[in-house]
């Protein structure tokens, strides 16, 4: 009992000096703490270290509750917005956790940089300080990337609330730019401009240093190929004086991920089915100036093809009757581009065939211990998609209807991967995108999809001042205008003019590649010519004239064009010493000709084509009207042969080309020799233009005289090996050579002199009039230089007649800049 009295006496006398304490504690200000995540003050232009503040731990049964909360220091942000960031609430208990949960959300939200809470009894004050906002970003310094390059990649924006850890964050991103341009020694420093009215310029200024060359690539664990062989397939190289105009010896990662699936590819088509790339590194110089590129293989064993064999579970399509198609046979060394291959083109050819869903998958099984892979092609029916809806973006010119009608596909049709191919091939060859890409997503149903088309726009317009020279025509000046997606509508028109030493003409063109929105292409021109000839011919010849073009697809590799051309034509600045066959045509004509031509074109790309080939069938009528009467048949082909296999380079090309024409009279026309054919200049290299073939010879008024006169059959032959020069490939500049072969023979003129009997002093004899080749080899250079495209030609004649006219040299260069 005594014991409980003194407790309670005690109690009783200590619970005034609890009551005064606890006052005070309720009064204690908030005390600060650093902050989690500082900015180191030694990074440049990097804000002081900010400050957390907390509420001082008091014992729960005396925090107390929060009965009010005041914000202050906020300009521009609303008092609400502050509130919902917090997690504490008028009502809460002053609990410690959550305070400093508060605090944390709120220097989350990246508004704020000073944020201090501070307790007054029942009310909670916090008080702030504001992020500036940002002005303007600048960069100074910067000459390898442009200012729009670098804004790409910065998450800070005008107008936006700066934050010095997001300034740090671009820093980075801004050296990451560099290390792909391969400038490792690249300083970027942040520099902050303070305004007024709490606004500042972010400065990033940037000392860009040398480039990072590649000094040295090397390959270990090859055992199969050399080091040199190796580092001509990948497209990496190692630094060199010739490499000035190009980027091939810059460091790059991603360049380096290419590299290694330029190198798998290479060992899968050469058998190395277990072919590994373990490690690809790139290692600095300790002066940052030079990399060191290692790539570690691991080849595994080569393997030829033991068994092929083919399986069909698609309906109605027995294996049997697929053997035709397959192009590989035992015995040969694993090829993994061949297999594909082969694997596409059956695909394509049972799609064709009504099988639309059709789908060839190869699997091999290994024999490590034989060195044998077992290759079968299985064949099957994929899954069932069709076209549901088609989604044309990114044409801010061009017509839908213009992308459209270059789909090989429509909605409701069949969805197959190798339409999704061609699709994209179609766009492309319009010319008027920067960027194709399709894709597709689900459909209402599974066996439905929608298939996006998206397109990058690029100017189509063109305006052309050109100047240069050239063998056949001299000093060169043109000026163009052209438009080759008129309004979006996919039309081609455009007028040029051209004058030279030896020639003038003008043009006006147009043409539209879908008349009436059907699968028409018509166009027409309207021209103006004059050659002057003087140069190897005694004469001058012009005309002026209009065509009128239609052609159409019958499928994606055959055309047919028709031609309808009304033409004046005149002969005239005759010399004294001119032929009488030259003389007896100083008259005007008029020529109205119709003209087709049929063309067969697998070529993979027709301007510059590496692969393929193609054959032309075409012939003109002439008499439909006009003076002249005479039919003139015209084939020519071209064959192309990839050498990438061989030479590991995708610059390599054989390719085989030639041509045949004939012409026949019929009756009472002119003959007049500008329409016969003639040899020579680019399609027979080391002679003259017109310079095989028929021509006069004799004197009159005692002055010789000579005048090519053309014939009616022609023939010509060309092959040709493309290749890249050596340290000169990343300047633009390649090479050829060649071994042309052709002949012109068959006279054909308005009356001829041949007889001294009844051409009296008319009498002219005519040489030259052979159908044994003449043949020509030589070399040749292409450069695509900053001024347009440079070609030169040095052909020597192997084969020739003795009076025909040669040219050792043809060039050309400026044709547009």
């Amino acid at each position: 009992m005594t014991g409980k009295r003194s407790a309670l006496f005690v109690s009783v006398c200590m619970l005034p000096f609890f009551m005064v304490n606890g006052r005070k504690a309720h009064a204690a200000p908030v005390r600060s703490v650093e902050a989690q995540r500082p900015v180191s003050s030694a990074e440049p232009g990097a804000e002081p270290a900010r400050q957390y503040s907390t509420a001082t731990q008091v014992p729960s049964h005396a925090d107390g509750v929060i009965e009010d909360i005041r914000v202050s220091g906020n300009t521009r942000i609303e008092t609400n917005t502050v509130l919902s960031y917090m997690v504490v609430r008028p009502g809460d208990p002053f609990n410690q956790d959550d305070l400093d949960r508060s605090l944390k959300t709120l220097y989350a939200t990246g508004l704020f940089r000073d944020i201090t809470l501070r307790r007054e009894g029942g009310t909670l004050l916090v008080h702030l300080q504001e992020n500036p906002i940002v002005n303007r970003i600048v960069f100074e310094g910067n000459h390898a990337a442009k200012d729009e390059d670098l804004r790409k990649v910065l998450s800070l924006r005008p107008r936006a609330v700066f934050s010095a850890e997001t300034t740090g964050d671009d820093r980075q991103r801004i050296l990451e730019v560099y290390a792909q341009k391969a400038r490792f020694a690249a300083v970027v420093t942040p520099q902050i401009v303070r305004l007024a009215h709490n606004r500042v310029d972010v400065v990033f200024q940037i000392n860009e240093g040398p480039q990072t060359l590649i000094r040295k690539i090397s390959f270990v664990g090859n055992k199969a190929y050399s080091e040199g062989a190796l580092a001509g397939v990948v497209s990496s190289k190692e630094t060199a004086w010739y490499r000035f105009m190009g980027s091939s010896d810059e460091y790059n990662p991603d360049r380096l991920k290419y590299d290694g699936e330029l190198l798998r590819r290479y060992y899968l088509r050469n058998g190395y089915v277990d072919f590994q790339i373990k490690d690809v590194k790139g290692e600095l110089s300790p002066d940052r100036k030079s990399l060191y590129v290692t790539f570690t293989l691991n080849e595994g064993i080569r393997y030829r093809l033991a068994k092929v064999d083919i399986r069909s579970s698609l309906r109605h399509v027995p294996a049997q009757s697929l053997r035709k198609d397959i192009e590989l046979f035992s015995h040969q060394w694993y090829d993994a581009k061949a297999i594909q291959t082969n694997a596409t083109d059956m695909e394509e050819i049972l799609q064709s065939q009504g099988h639309p869903f059709a789908q060839v998958r190869p699997t091999i099984a290994r024999n490590p211990e034989k060195g044998t892979v077992n290759l079968l092609f299985d064949v099957s029916e994929g899954p069932r998609r069709y076209i549901e809806r088609i989604d044309i973006n990114g044409n801010t010119i061009t017509e839908d209807k213009v992308i459209r009608r270059q789909l090989p596909f429509a909605e409701g049709d069949p969805y197959t991967p190798s339409y999704k191919k061609y699709a994209k091939e179609g766009i492309n060859d319009l010319g008027f995108f920067k960027s194709v890409d399709i894709a597709d997503s689900p459909g209402s149903a599974p066996d439905r999809a929608n298939v996006a088309v998206n397109v990058v726009e690029k100017p189509t317009g063109e305006f052309s001042l050109g100047g240069g020279y050239s063998t056949d025509v001299g000093v060169i000046g043109n000026v163009g205008l052209k438009q080759h997606n008129l309004l979006g509508t996919g039309v081609d028109a455009g007028i040029s003019g051209t004058l030279s030493l030896w020639q003038q003409q003008a043009d006006i063109s147009i043409t539209n590649p879908s008349f009436m929105d059907r699968n028409l292409v018509a166009g027409a021109d309207i021209f103006f010519v004059e050659n002057n000839y003087q140069t190897y011919q005694n004469y001058s010849e012009g005309r002026y004239g209009i065509t009128l073009r239609m052609g159409y697809s019958y499928n994606r590799y055959l055309s047919q064009s028709w031609n309808y051309s009304l033409i004046r034509r005149w002969l005239d600045n005759t010399w004294s010493e001119s032929s009488w066959y030259v003389l007896d045509q100083q008259a005007k004509s008029l020529l109205s000709q119709i003209s087709t031509t049929m063309m067969y074109d697998r070529r993979d790309n027709r301007s510059s084509p590496h692969s393929g080939y193609y054959v032309s069938i075409g012939g003109d009528f002439a008499g439909v009207g006009g003076d002249e009467k005479y039919v003139r048949g015209k084939m020519s082909g071209g064959y192309y042969i990839p050498l990438d296999d061989l030479t590991n380079s995708h610059d390599w090309t054989l390719s085989f080309r030639g041509g045949l024409g004939y012409m026949a009279d019929w009756g009472n026309g002119r003959h007049d020799i500008i329409d016969n054919f003639y040899l020579g200049g680019n399609n027979l290299r080391g002679f003259l233009d017109g310079g095989v073939g028929p021509r006069s010879v004799g004197s009159r008024t005692g002055k010789a005289s000579e005048d090519l006169l053309g014939g009616r059959f022609m023939y010509n032959a060309s092959i040709q090996l493309n290749f890249p020069l050596p340290f000169l490939a990343d300047m633009g500049i390649a090479g050829r050579a060649f071994v042309d072969a052709g002949s012109v023979a068959g006279v054909r003129v308005k009356t001829l002199y041949t007889n001294p009997a009844t051409a009296g002093d008319r009498y002219t004899a005519i040489s030259g009039d052979r159908v044994e080749p003449r043949v020509s080899a030589g070399l040749g250079v292409s450069w695509k230089s900053p001024f347009g495209l440079v070609n030169i030609d040095l052909g020597v004649p192997i084969m020739r007649s003795y009076n025909d006219r040669t040219q050792l040299l043809r060039f050309g260069f400026g044709q547009q800049f």
